[in-house]
């Protein structure tokens, strides 16, 4: 079971990088702390390209594959 474990820490160290990534790629809709600072003016914040929403797909696939990742490792924990 060490083999498993330490894969499965590898693919949290990936997803969890990639998750941050992708996360941070998305365009601010306001309404949060981007809009104290300046930022309020948006323009179509309702409508998104083909481009944001293949990233809101890569977005959820990964955050998957991070949250599988992370019950992997805690059923390893629990029953090694």
């Amino acid at each position: 079971m060490g083999t498993l474990t330490i894969i499965l820490q590898v693919l949290l160290v990936l997803s969890s990088f990639f998750l941050i990534m992708t996360i941070l790629m998305h365009k601010g809709r306001g309404g949060g702390l981007s809009d104290m600072f300046g930022g309020g003016i948006t323009s179509s914040a309702g409508s998104s390209g083909v481009a944001e929403r293949n990233l809101n797909r890569i977005t959820v696939g990964v955050a998957l594959v991070w949250v599988a990742t992370i019950v992997g490792l805690g059923l390893l924990a629990r029953f090694a």
